[in-house]
């Protein structure tokens, strides 16, 4: 018996400028959180190197893919800012090109054209099963007799022989061995000549010189069968790194109801697309004890070997504190316009107020939101419109000896020189003191008579955020 050989992977080690990776999404629905997170491992990853970050669109699902899915794949990662080198491919477009690397196979004897029925087809794969086989075509004989003239047939790859190992080395996962007996002889042409999947995704990696295949480690299956692939084709393997999937909260497989959104769907929840970075990239990398790495510090620290090898689980609470950690970066500008795109997409009225009073305000309020549609909710009580509305709890803080007090703060406010929370504060401090009180006996109705019980921050910035005059006018609404 001959003794059983290995096929070892000789991956690229490419470096530099060398390195070109790539994101192929398929386009039969939104861009999903996990599809984000390939795609941004794959930008960092060749963005650090100076190496190319190539777009592939695989389309060749013709009745699932669809140009909207197209433009949604493209529309995420333009929010995330995930810019490819160059125009997508189209790999449906190239069908010619995969058909052409197939018949090439078969001239070399790589490949076989088959003529199985249906039926035969079924009954040898079941049988192979049965023995703990691959299924082995019979017209893979070469000297098997000639088949009908014009018969139907499939093209297939001559899969390694049963005594062969295909050794894997995975950047994530570690060396892989697939014995040949567990790879078939798989289809590469159907019988109508369409190219399957897995022809057209080495052809196309081999064309675009992709040094480095970053994907979920549900594609682990396909390396083995494609190595065997690229090796019939004489091509160099691509350095492969399998990720883990992210779970659901409860360690299941991600869903819907887990928070298996469109990218689209986080941008309009109010993230931010450099949170939402910092974020995936934490769900499957890691280095040291950093907790939230920025973009600019990832393009400096991002390697293959910070992936792990468990599934990551989604967590809100986590992906919430990591906004809101970007929000309290970001600038006030940027912030006022985002804040007006956000009521805009709730089909909500625009915010009658400019850009520069809304900035003033952002200033403050951003610190106390996770979210854009939380900021907005910050600014409640600057847009409420007189007379304001209370609730009867917020209501009963305004007794008689509430507001007759309130009568006598007006003129004090009134004559507050500048109008900014510190001489405000002094101002409300003083008043307190001829009063004989505590502050505590004036804070809750001058809230109550500024906000309606709305959320608001420190009373001195509230009154100073709603300017002199509305602050005046809400308060002799209620005296």
């Amino acid at each position: 018996m001959r003794a059983p050989t290995e096929t070892t992977v000789h991956t690229h080690e490419a470096t530099g400028r060398d390195v070109v990776t790539r994101f192929a999404p398929s386009p039969t629905g939104f861009l999903h959180i996990g599809g984000a997170r390939t795609a941004l491992f794959n930008w960092l990853y060749a963005r650090k190197a100076g190496g190319k970050f190539l777009l592939r669109i695989e389309d060749t699902d013709r009745e699932r893919s669809t140009d909207a899915a197209v433009e949604a794949i493209l529309q995420g990662l333009a929010w995330l800012e995930l810019d490819a080198d160059g125009e997508p491919l189209f790999q449906f477009a190239r069908a010619s090109r995969h058909r052409e690397a197939a018949e090439s196979l078969v001239e070399a004897g790589k490949a076989f054209r088959c003529y199985l029925s249906g039926e035969e087809e079924t009954s040898l794969k079941e049988a192979a099963r049965a023995q703990g086989l691959a299924f082995r075509s019979p017209w893979r004989n070469p000297d098997r007799a000639a088949p009908p003239a014009g018969a139907p047939y499939v093209t297939r790859l001559r899969a390694p022989s049963e005594n062969e190992f295909i050794r894997v080395h995975d950047k994530v996962q570690g060396t892989v061995v697939t014995a040949g007996r567990e790879i078939d002889d798989f289809i590469l042409l159907r019988s109508d000549h369409t190219p399957t999947y897995m022809l057209a995704v080495v052809v196309d990696d081999h064309d675009m010189g992709v040094t480095h295949v970053i994907r979920g480690d549900d594609h682990l299956t396909n390396a083995a069968r494609q190595t065997a692939l690229i090796h019939a084709f004489g091509w160099q393997v691509p350095t492969y790194a399998h990720i883990p999937l992210i779970h659901g909260d409860d360690g299941k497989k991600l869903s819907k109801r887990h928070g298996a959104l469109g990218v689209e769907e986080y941008r309009d929840m109010g993230y931010l697309p450099e949170a939402m970075r910092a974020y995936l990239l934490r769900l499957g990398w890691s280095k040291g004890d950093l907790d939230i790495v920025s973009t600019e510090e990832a393009l400096e620290l991002f390697d293959l070997e910070g992936l792990g090898k468990s599934p990551s689980r989604l967590d809100f609470a986590k992906m919430g504190s990591v906004n809101a950690h970007f929000m309290r970066l970001a600038d006030d500008q940027r912030l006022v316009t985002l804040l007006r795109e956000q009521v805009a997409r709730a089909g909500q009225p625009d915010i009658d107020k400019s850009d520069e009073e809304l900035a003033a305000a952002v200033a403050y309020l951003k610190d106390r939101a996770k979210t854009l549609p939380e900021l907005v909710e910050q600014f409640g009580f600057i847009l409420a419109k007189r007379p304001m509305a209370r609730d009867e709890k917020t209501q009963k803080t305004l007794s008689e000896e509430a507001v007759a007090r309130i009568g006598r703060m007006h003129p004090v406010l009134a004559d507050v020189a500048i109008w900014h929370h510190t001489d405000i504060k002094a101002a409300l401090d003083k008043f307190a003191e001829s009063e004989g009180i505590g502050f505590g006996k004036i804070g809750p109705p001058l809230r109550a008579a500024l906000t309606g019980g709305l959320p608001a921050p420190d009373l001195a910035i509230a009154l100073e955020l709603l300017g002199r005059t509305e602050s005046l006018a809400r308060l002799g609404d209620v005296m």
